[in-house]
Protein backbone atom coordinates (compact mmCIF):
# COMPACT_ATOMS: atom_id res chain seq x y z
CA UNK A 1 0.00 0.00 0.00
CA UNK A 2 1.09 3.39 -0.53
CA UNK A 3 2.35 5.59 2.38
CA UNK A 4 0.25 8.02 1.63
CA UNK A 5 -2.99 6.53 0.12
CA UNK A 6 -6.05 9.22 -0.44
CA UNK A 7 -8.28 9.04 2.30
CA UNK A 8 -12.03 10.51 2.84
CA UNK A 9 -11.55 14.06 3.70
CA UNK A 10 -12.74 13.93 7.22
CA UNK A 11 -9.36 11.45 8.02
CA UNK A 12 -6.89 13.49 7.03
CA UNK A 13 -4.34 15.81 8.77
CA UNK A 14 -4.91 13.40 11.87
CA UNK A 15 -3.09 11.34 14.47
CA UNK A 16 -2.55 8.14 14.18
CA UNK A 17 -5.24 6.76 16.37
CA UNK A 18 -7.95 8.37 13.77
CA UNK A 19 -6.41 7.65 11.16
CA UNK A 20 -6.41 3.47 11.84
CA UNK A 21 -9.70 3.67 12.80
CA UNK A 22 -10.83 5.12 9.28
CA UNK A 23 -8.49 2.72 7.59
CA UNK A 24 -9.11 -0.39 9.81
CA UNK A 25 -12.72 0.31 11.44
CA UNK A 26 -15.23 2.61 9.95
CA UNK A 27 -16.88 1.48 7.30
CA UNK A 28 -16.14 -2.38 7.97
CA UNK A 29 -18.89 -4.45 8.17
CA UNK A 30 -19.03 -5.51 12.49
CA UNK A 31 -20.93 -8.76 13.67
CA UNK A 32 -19.68 -8.92 16.89
CA UNK A 33 -22.30 -8.44 19.18
CA UNK A 34 -19.60 -7.47 21.80
CA UNK A 35 -18.21 -4.99 19.43
CA UNK A 36 -21.80 -3.32 18.53
CA UNK A 37 -22.32 -2.46 21.93
CA UNK A 38 -18.72 -0.85 22.23
CA UNK A 39 -20.07 1.59 19.51
CA UNK A 40 -23.24 1.89 20.40
CA UNK A 41 -22.12 3.54 23.88
CA UNK A 42 -18.88 5.53 21.83
CA UNK A 43 -21.34 6.90 19.65
CA UNK A 44 -23.49 8.00 22.33
CA UNK A 45 -20.63 9.56 24.04
CA UNK A 46 -19.40 11.18 21.50
CA UNK A 47 -23.07 13.28 21.06
CA UNK A 48 -21.64 17.49 21.05
CA UNK A 49 -17.85 16.65 21.33
CA UNK A 50 -15.27 15.54 18.43
CA UNK A 51 -14.90 11.92 17.49
CA UNK A 52 -11.24 12.42 17.89
CA UNK A 53 -11.72 13.18 21.73
CA UNK A 54 -13.48 9.80 21.99
CA UNK A 55 -11.19 7.80 20.19
CA UNK A 56 -8.23 9.00 22.49
CA UNK A 57 -10.90 8.22 25.68
CA UNK A 58 -11.25 5.01 24.21
CA UNK A 59 -8.70 2.68 26.49
CA UNK A 60 -10.37 4.39 29.73
CA UNK A 61 -14.11 3.49 28.29
CA UNK A 62 -12.83 -0.02 28.06
CA UNK A 63 -11.64 -0.11 31.49
CA UNK A 64 -14.56 2.00 33.16
CA UNK A 65 -17.33 -0.03 31.27
CA UNK A 66 -15.75 -3.40 31.92
CA UNK A 67 -14.44 -4.27 28.24
CA UNK A 68 -17.70 -3.28 26.79
CA UNK A 69 -19.37 -6.61 27.69
CA UNK A 70 -23.32 -5.46 28.11
CA UNK A 71 -23.94 -8.15 30.73
CA UNK A 72 -21.49 -6.63 33.33
CA UNK A 73 -22.55 -2.65 32.28
CA UNK A 74 -25.87 -4.11 32.58
CA UNK A 75 -25.58 -4.72 36.30
CA UNK A 76 -23.19 -1.63 37.17
CA UNK A 77 -24.00 -0.15 40.67
CA UNK A 78 -25.30 3.26 40.94
CA UNK A 79 -22.02 4.05 43.36
CA UNK A 80 -19.59 2.54 40.12
CA UNK A 81 -21.40 4.86 37.50
CA UNK A 82 -20.94 7.71 40.09
CA UNK A 83 -17.27 6.39 40.32
CA UNK A 84 -16.86 6.94 36.75
CA UNK A 85 -18.01 10.50 36.94
CA UNK A 86 -14.59 11.28 38.73
CA UNK A 87 -12.94 9.30 35.85
CA UNK A 88 -10.83 11.19 33.50
CA UNK A 89 -10.41 8.77 31.18
CA UNK A 90 -14.05 8.99 30.04
CA UNK A 91 -16.53 11.77 29.22
CA UNK A 92 -17.77 12.60 32.43
CA UNK A 93 -21.29 13.43 31.71
CA UNK A 94 -23.76 12.17 34.03
CA UNK A 95 -26.48 11.36 31.68
CA UNK A 96 -23.77 9.92 28.93
CA UNK A 97 -22.40 7.50 31.83
CA UNK A 98 -25.44 6.02 33.47
CA UNK A 99 -27.36 5.79 29.96
CA UNK A 100 -24.59 2.80 29.45
CA UNK A 101 -26.55 0.64 32.16
CA UNK A 102 -29.76 1.74 30.62
CA UNK A 103 -28.69 1.02 27.43
CA UNK A 104 -26.90 -1.90 28.02
CA UNK A 105 -29.98 -3.25 29.85
CA UNK A 106 -31.60 -2.87 26.31
CA UNK A 107 -29.05 -4.52 24.42
CA UNK A 108 -29.31 -7.57 26.41
CA UNK A 109 -33.39 -7.64 25.84
CA UNK A 110 -32.68 -7.16 21.91
CA UNK A 111 -30.56 -10.00 22.20
CA UNK A 112 -33.17 -11.67 23.69
CA UNK A 113 -35.76 -11.47 20.95
CA UNK A 114 -33.52 -11.57 18.40
CA UNK A 115 -31.08 -14.01 19.31
CA UNK A 116 -27.77 -11.54 18.59
CA UNK A 117 -28.13 -7.57 18.36
CA UNK A 118 -26.57 -8.39 14.84
CA UNK A 119 -29.30 -10.15 13.82
CA UNK A 120 -31.45 -6.91 15.00
CA UNK A 121 -29.08 -4.22 13.58
CA UNK A 122 -28.41 -6.00 10.05
CA UNK A 123 -31.85 -7.27 9.82
CA UNK A 124 -32.81 -3.64 8.79
CA UNK A 125 -30.40 -3.82 5.89
CA UNK A 126 -31.37 -7.32 4.93
CA UNK A 127 -28.20 -8.60 6.02
CA UNK A 128 -26.23 -6.20 2.66
CA UNK A 129 -24.22 -3.10 4.10
CA UNK A 130 -25.19 -0.23 2.02
CA UNK A 131 -22.70 1.09 -0.03
CA UNK A 132 -22.76 4.95 -1.10
CA UNK A 133 -19.43 5.81 -2.65
CA UNK A 134 -19.89 9.86 -2.42
CA UNK A 135 -17.68 11.78 -4.78
CA UNK A 136 -17.21 13.92 -1.70
CA UNK A 137 -17.83 13.97 2.31
CA UNK A 138 -20.43 16.80 1.05
CA UNK A 139 -22.51 14.02 -0.47
CA UNK A 140 -22.54 12.05 3.19
CA UNK A 141 -26.08 13.16 4.87
CA UNK A 142 -26.56 13.16 8.50
CA UNK A 143 -29.18 11.16 9.12
CA UNK A 144 -31.45 9.37 6.42
CA UNK A 145 -34.10 7.11 6.49
CA UNK A 146 -32.84 4.16 7.76
CA UNK A 147 -31.27 5.98 10.94
CA UNK A 148 -34.58 7.88 11.35
CA UNK A 149 -36.32 4.48 11.44
CA UNK A 150 -33.51 2.79 14.09
CA UNK A 151 -33.02 5.13 16.31
CA UNK A 152 -37.36 5.36 16.95
CA UNK A 153 -36.93 1.87 17.59
CA UNK A 154 -34.17 1.85 19.96
CA UNK A 155 -36.07 5.08 21.55
CA UNK A 156 -38.94 3.67 21.88
CA UNK A 157 -37.42 0.11 23.53
CA UNK A 158 -35.76 2.83 26.35
CA UNK A 159 -32.37 3.78 24.78
CA UNK A 160 -30.97 6.99 25.19
CA UNK A 161 -28.02 8.71 23.27
CA UNK A 162 -29.33 7.19 19.68
CA UNK A 163 -31.12 9.89 17.75
CA UNK A 164 -30.75 9.57 14.28
CA UNK A 165 -27.52 11.18 13.68
CA UNK A 166 -26.10 9.30 16.23
CA UNK A 167 -27.66 6.09 14.94
CA UNK A 168 -26.04 7.08 11.33
CA UNK A 169 -22.85 7.77 12.87
CA UNK A 170 -23.08 4.13 14.42
CA UNK A 171 -23.96 2.47 11.05
CA UNK A 172 -21.22 4.26 9.62
CA UNK A 173 -18.85 2.81 12.55
CA UNK A 174 -20.53 -0.40 12.10
CA UNK A 175 -20.15 -1.06 8.56
CA UNK A 176 -23.86 -1.56 8.32
CA UNK A 177 -23.22 1.86 6.19
CA UNK A 178 -20.17 2.62 4.19
CA UNK A 179 -19.53 6.22 2.95
CA UNK A 180 -15.94 5.82 1.92
CA UNK A 181 -15.52 8.68 -0.93
CA UNK A 182 -14.86 7.33 -4.39
CA UNK A 183 -11.09 8.53 -3.84
CA UNK A 184 -10.68 7.00 -0.97
CA UNK A 185 -8.29 3.79 -1.14
CA UNK A 186 -11.03 2.05 1.54
CA UNK A 187 -13.96 2.74 -1.19
CA UNK A 188 -15.18 -0.95 -2.10
CA UNK A 189 -14.73 -0.80 -6.01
Amino acid sequence: MNNNPIRCGWATDKDERYTRYHDEEWGVPEHDDQRLFEMLILEGAQAGLSWQTILNKRDGYRVAFKNFDPQSVAVMTDDELEAQLLNSGIVRNRLKVFSTRKNALVFLAIQQESGSFDAYLWGFVDNQPIVNRPASMAEVPVSTELSDRIAKDLKKRGMTFVGTTIIYAYLQATGVVNDHSQDCYCCQP
